[in-house]
């Protein structure tokens, strides 16, 4: 029985115990006495019967508001106080219950207060403690994390669902390549935590390549690894490297294959690695290869045949001189149309005919920086920079090179006594102008070519090669220029440029966190479940919690949506990083009470996606998830409006943060987005924007789970059914 049922039924007791024993005492007076007796009674009564009635009534009603105030009072109140005390307990530690109400409700909140105070100090001495013991481990993650960061190779780690528990920034870069709509999602909805890889690749490619290392670990393969090459996106192709993921010898049950008795136990798999490298342009350049041999052998086949045929003609001693004429001209033509063909086809695949050495991609200033240190400590000879282009990236074999240039620096200071060398660096083109600048008396073009011919020996140090087998390494050329006016001189070294690395997208960063978070480990013991989807627990699901700003309240008379912006929830973490945020035109104009709201100007609109463009990535986006929304009625009310534009339906599980808030606290007076954060110790930043709103959304329902787990409410059934019973569930849009 809830507390409005038993205020009622104590109002009906109320007027009861008021009316009650008079009505009763005048029906005994009444049916005791005498008929002269009633006339009697009825003549005293009667005009004094209104006055009687009027003073029940006035009595009664204020008993009610007696019996309401202290219903209030106590029953509300420590109503209040329980909730109040279930945040202090879980979602909001640092809450504390306000003393107000009658002396004994007050004195009980102080006393709850005390003693979550109490518990509070306890709680910081066992946590202190239990930081100290994961220090280590966070060291170790924080470790892997930042190598993962580092790597220039695209890296995807999965479990035996092909749940992505784990990728590198690399990886979000390449998969932003795949993507459909890279300007609009980024590749978001392609790679995230607990997202499935077979939305990329095909699901029987992973089970066949699973199955090969399966094999070769059966085998006992030093490297059981797979390798095979699809397609991703428009016109991309990648080749991948499996690696498995093997279950550790401590915790792992090894397992006996049925009919491989005698080849021992099968080591077992949890997850597979996947190494990603973008082989599009060595394709390409194959092709291109392909196509410059096709031209110099078919191209010139016909015209050696003329040749070979017009030089036997000129071996016959009896044949006319104006016919020998004619063959030689002949050969002349075809030999000049030979090496014009010649000539065009160096031109064109000048950059497929050069030596095939790899080369690394690094920034140019890097490379100048690992030459000052190298040169410092092991000539001892002072560098300057004098200028450089600090975007400038160059394809070079780094440790040869450097071994050029300590290898020129040292000669300088033995034969010229160089005491100081500069650093130049710009670019031209497609090439970088890489400059080793020094002051003292001039070298002749000779001394400069016995040193590029000559194998490279200084400081202890010798090797095979020489600077000119180095320059040749790189494609490029070197020579010296003299400064006359200011008396110095200069080797211009030309390397190949390389294009800038894509750098990640800002916005993925959040303000206040080093490094964003792109693994999971957990994810490792997580897999799909048979029962429906439904019947899973709240702290197991997938959640895309999403908001949109909109120039209007009114989308069936015509209002859009103009932003919107998601994050995701995974293993009960919200992923910051893995966010969607998009401006929309909405090919309408914007309310003007609604601009102050959401900020967003007219302006800002202009030249950015429509509605139809940004819907099918923010639906890739929240695919195989739950999605989460605060009034969520309002926001899905105009996703459903695009069902008929856009061919796509928003048809999973929708909870509704409001909802669930009026679930756990329904003796409190607001549930408004702002009031739920108040209440739950949550600072808003970015409040009506769509990705701001988002991820408070976010942060509000991971710390209702344990709330609603204490109520009961563990599935998802539970916490739809518990949300529709609520009053402000029948609100329509």
């Amino acid at each position: 029985m809830n507390a409005r049922t038993r205020f009622v039924i104590a109002v009906v007791i109320l007027g009861l115990l008021m009316t009650g024993p008079f009505i009763a005492t005048a029906v005994l007076i009444w049916l005791s006495a005498g008929p002269d007796e009633r006339q009697l009674l009825l003549q005293l009564i009667g005009p004094r019967f209104p006055l009687g009635t009027f003073m029940t009534v006035m009595g009664f009603i204020i008993g009610v508001a007696v019996v309401r105030n202290l219903f209030r009072q106590y029953v509300q109140g420590l109503l209040r106080m329980a909730e109040n005390q279930n945040l202090m307990l879980g979602a909001n530690r640092d809450f504390r219950i306000e003393e107000k109400g009658p002396p004994e409700v007050r004195e009980l909140a102080r006393t709850a207060n005390a003693l979550a105070q109490q518990r509070d100090d306890l709680l910081r001495d066992v946590e202190a403690q239990i930081a100290r013991a994961k220090q280590s481990v966070e060291e170790e993650k924080n470790r892997l994390a930042a190598l993962m960061a580092e790597l220039t190779q695209s890296v995807v780690v999965c479990n035996l669902d092909g749940r992505v528990l784990l990728y590198n920034s690399r990886a979000r870069q390449q998969f932003r390549a795949l993507s459909d709509a890279p300007l609009v999602a980024g590749g978001g909805e392609l790679i995230g935590l607990g997202r499935s890889i077979y939305g990329v690749f095909d699901r029987n490619l992973i089970s066949h390549a699973l199955e090969t290392i399966q094999d070769r670990l059966r085998r006992s393969t030093e490297q059981p690894v797979a390798n095979f090459v699809t397609t991703g996106g428009v016109g991309q192709l990648l080749r991948v490297q499996m690696a498995p993921v093997l279950a550790g010898s401590a915790g792992a049950q090894a397992t006996e294959s049925p009919g491989d008795a005698g080849e021992g136990p099968e080591r077992r798999i949890t997850g597979f690695i996947l190494m990603l490298d973008n082989v599009t342009r060595d394709f390409e350049n194959e092709a291109r290869r392909d196509q410059m041999l096709h031209t110099l052998t078919e191209g010139n086949r016909a015209a050696l045949a003329n040749v070979r045929a017009a030089a036997e003609m000129l071996d016959y001693p009896d044949l006319d001189e104006p016919l020998r004429q004619r063959f030689r001209g002949v050969i002349r033509d075809e030999v000049k149309a030979m090496s014009e063909r010649l000539d065009q086809t160096a031109g064109e695949f000048a950059d497929a005919l050069k030596s095939r050495w790899p080369l690394e991609e690094m920034l140019g200033a890097d490379l100048v920086a690992a030459a000052q240190r190298r040169i410092e400590a092991r000539l001892e000879v002072p560098t300057k920079i004098e200028e450089m282009d600090e975007s400038l990236w160059v394809r070079v074999d780094s440790f040869s090179l450097l071994q050029a240039l300590l290898y020129l620096v040292s000669r300088l200071s033995d034969e010229f006594e160089v005491r100081e060398v500069r650093f130049r660096l710009s670019g031209s083109g497609r090439l970088v102008h890489l400059d080793l600048i020094w002051s003292g008396q001039a070298m002749s073009a000779e001394t400069v070519m016995s040193w590029e011919l000559e194998a490279m020996s200084f400081a202890g140090e010798s090797s095979p090669l020489t600077v000119r087998d180095v320059i040749d390494r790189h494609g490029g050329e070197m020579w010296l220029e003299r400064e006359k006016v200011r008396h110095r001189a200069f080797f211009r070294i030309l390397l190949p440029v390389a294009a800038p690395r894509e750098q990640m997208d800002a916005s993925v960063f959040i303000k206040g966190e080093s490094r964003p978070e792109y693994y999971d480990f957990d994810l490792f013991k997580w897999s799909e479940r048979s029962h429906e989807l439904d019947d899973r627990l709240l702290t197991e699901l997938t959640y895309t919690v999403f908001d949109t700003e909109t120039t209007g309240l009114n989308p069936s008379q015509g209002d859009e949506i103009i932003q919107i912006g998601a994050t995701r929830i995974v293993n009960g973490k919200l992923l910051r990083q893995e966010s969607f945020e998009q401006l929309v035109d909405p090919r309408r104009s914007l309310s003007p009470e609604s601009i102050p709201i959401h900020g967003i100007q007219p302006e800002m609109l202009v030249n950015q996606p429509t509605i139809d463009k940004v819907l099918p990535a923010f639906h890739a986006f929240a695919s195989d998830t739950v999605l989460i929304a605060h009034n969520a009625a309002f926001d899905m009310r105009f996703l459903q409006m695009k069902e008929k534009l856009t061919g796509l339906a928003f048809d999973q599980p929708v909870l509704d943060t409001l909802l669930l808030s009026a679930v756990l606290h329904p003796n409190q007076e607001s549930h408004r987005l702002d009031a739920i954060a108040e209440r739950l110790n949550l600072t808003i930043v970015g409040r009506h924007t769509a990705l701001g709103d988002a991820i408070v959304t976010a942060e509000i329902f991971i710390k209702m789970i344990p709330l609603l787990v204490e109520n009961g409410i563990r599935t998802l059934r539970e916490a739809r059914e518990a949300a529709e019973k609520s009053y402000y569930a029948r609100i329509k849009y």
